[in-house]
């Protein structure tokens, strides 16, 4: 019955079919947040294929339900995933820890709730660009078991993900545009300072927080096959950052691919032709 409730209760079950014959499914809460409900939208295509994407909503760690729209993940449920858009907490009013924990979560309850929308637990796939890619690679290096002495069942299971597929994501906060460049809250992302909170004031407090807030310090032998596109003339997140990742994910002998856009900025206009690229990427990791 608990789990009934759980998969059941919420969601206000606002459903309605959008392009292709598609269903999407709104608010459905993942979380309640100092009283504010967290929430995600499940897009299922007319055939899935039983595998799951999840689309993280985030721009400077700002997320809205306003950036989902109808043919939202297109591209993967015409090949038959299921797509889960999360929408997390934003800044200023919550804060990169904060919201790495609302990542995690939101993968928790979706596996906790597999079978409602009838995706196999163990192939998830996550995808997000800049912060959206930032927290995707969280959940690549740092998805985990639950605890399992919590009371809640949702806690109790995995935030792991089975693939990674990034656009221009930040990896190493302490070595920003070269070794030792700090980017904390400071120097080429000052103006961001209010996403990264009070331990950014200090240089210990942002040693702490960029450890624990960049991918490039947890990746291990465990951590999910990554592809990464960046462009190679990025002024918000620099290139830099992407080598960073790919010279440890292959040391570690994780199964990584990083292409170089050429002429790419930040956001550029075609992205989505690219974007071709993820889903190859998903189909080779994700499929049986």
């Amino acid at each position: 019955m608990k789990k009934l409730l759980l998969s059941l209760g919420l969601s206000l079950l606002t459903v309605a079919v959008v392009s292709g014959k598609v269903t999407r499914e709104r608010d459905v809460i993942y979380q309640y947040a100092e009283g504010v409900a967290l929430t995600l939208e499940v897009f299922t295509p007319e055939e899935p294929n039983g595998l799951g994407i999840v689309s993280i909503v985030s721009g400077g760690w700002k997320s809205s339900h306003g950036r989902v729209k109808d043919d939202h993940g297109k591209l993967y449920t015409d090949a038959g995933y299921t797509v889960f858009a999360v929408v997390h907490g934003s800044q200023p009013r919550y804060q990169v820890r904060d919201v790495m924990g609302f990542v995690h979560r939101a993968v928790r309850f979706i596996r906790y709730n597999a079978n409602r929308w009838d995706v196999d637990p163990d192939r998830l796939g996550v995808t997000g660009y800049s912060a959206g890619g930032h927290l995707s690679l969280i959940l690549a290096t740092q998805g985990s078991p639950g605890d399992p002495k919590s009371k809640d069942p949702v806690e109790r299971t995995s935030s792991a993900v089975q693939a990674a597929a990034v656009f221009y994501p930040p990896v190493d906060y302490l070595n920003w545009r070269h070794a030792g460049d700090d980017a904390v809250g400071v120097g080429p992302q000052a103006r961001w300072q209010p996403a990264f909170g009070p331990e950014s004031a200090t240089a210990e407090g942002r040693q702490k927080l960029g450890r624990a807030m960049s991918s490039y310090y947890h990746i291990s032998e465990t951590t999910a096959p990554t592809l990464i596109i960046h462009g190679d003339i990025d002024p918000i997140v620099p290139l830099y950052q992407a080598h960073r990742f790919m010279e440890v994910a292959e040391a570690k002998d994780v199964a990584t691919k990083l292409i170089v856009k050429k002429g790419g900025k930040h956001n550029w206009p075609d992205r989505h032709k690219d974007e071709v690229a993820f889903l190859a990427w998903f189909n080779q990791q994700l499929q049986p």
